[in-house]
């Protein structure tokens, strides 16, 4: 599915403009991000290695950016940003499926493919995290204006939420998550690569 996604934004880049991007691929991106809560189950189930400290907050990030700035609010479908974002999560997702399919049907990745998985990150990474920022960021004046997901008092529950201050305690997780996850995949990319070596 991200390969989908990334052939088809490159071909509406073609053909016609950034504008249409999100049109194009929402279909094959809301299903490929939802379905990538597997892999938060899969780590607490030890289906897979990867610890779900560093995958619930990825997972998360994304399917907060996917369900719940673009599909909620249309405004923010034409931005640039949308572009950025969907070409740093399909190529992430390309390398690094690909990477564990080889892993997982040979034993073994060619040692260029082992590169790209731990070295691509450090251009996607920012490129993702800055355009999730920014799409968030962009999305507050239509968050405030038009109240969606607001529960207001007084209710049964006794209960307010306020969807425009979340999304702003949610900006406010980007800035010591992002550096932590950022170093994090810094050793994992350092531990890989010379385990390579020694190989």
């Amino acid at each position: 599915m991200a390969f989908q996604v990334l052939f088809l934004t490159l071909k509406t880049l073609k053909e016609s403009s950034h504008e249409h991007v999100y049109n194009a691929v929402e279909k094959p991106l809301l299903l490929a991000q939802s379905a990538a809560v597997l892999e938060i189950i899969h780590g607490l189930i030890g289906l897979v290695r990867s610890p779900v400290s560093s995958t619930l907050p990825q997972i998360g990030s994304r399917l907060y950016l996917t369900w719940g700035i673009l599909y909620s609010f249309p405004e923010m479908r034409t931005h640039i940003l949308v572009t950025s974002l969907v070409i740093s999560w399909s190529l992430t997702e390309i390398i690094r499926y690909s990477f564990f399919g080889l892993k997982e049907a040979f034993g073994f990745a060619p040692s260029w493919h082992l590169w790209l998985r731990y070295s691509t990150f450090l251009v996607l990474y920012p490129t993702g995290i800055s355009s999730e920022v920014g799409l968030i960021y962009f999305a507050l004046p239509y968050l405030k204006a038009s109240e969606k997901y607001c529960v207001r008092m007084p209710n049964k529950l006794n209960f307010s939420f306020d969807y425009y201050y979340a999304a702003i305690v949610t900006l406010g997780f980007y800035v010591p998550g992002s550096p932590h996850l950022y170093s994090y995949m810094l050793s994992q990319r350092k531990r890989a690569l010379s385990k390579s070596k020694k190989e």
